[in-house]
Formats: C-alpha cells, structure tokens, sequence
C-alpha cells in the first residue's frame, strides 16, 4: 500500500489526508471536515496532543483504519 508510511511513532494530519499543495494523495482520502467528523463520532481514531498547538495520531492506528477500510469493514 504506501510503504513510506510510518508504522509506528506519530503522524500528523497533513500525512493522513490528501494534501493538493504538496501533491500528496493521502493514507485516507476523506476531507478535513469529514475527517474531523469521523473523529467525533468514533469512526476514525482519537489524536493525542503533543503539545498546546500539536495533534497527531498513532501510525498504528491509522495503518489498522487503512486496513479494515481496505476490506470493506466499517470504520
């Protein structure tokens, strides 16, 4: 799949989602707000705060999102 992404440590947003100013096509290819949305409803992974103004997420946890998505499995 995409094999520079990380599979541990932690990964921000702009190395989740598709980013059209760096030409990155994105681990999950959902928007921003849908991202977020899916965030708050359970869908998609918690962040962990790193910092008063750093968000990021767990590799491993995306990579496992990534892969039930892939196969057809509800979020």
């Amino acid at each position: 799949m995409y094999h520079d992404f990380p599979t541990d440590g932690f990964v921000r947003l702009s190395q989740i989602l598709p980013n059209k100013r760096l030409g990155t096509p994105g681990f999950v290819p959902v928007s921003k707000s849908s991202w977020w949305a899916g965030v708050k409803s359970g869908r998609y992974p918690q962040p962990v705060k790193l910092g008063p103004r750093t968000t990021a997420w767990k590799a491993a946890d995306i990579r496992a999102l990534a892969e039930r998505l892939s196969r057809g499995e509800a979020a």
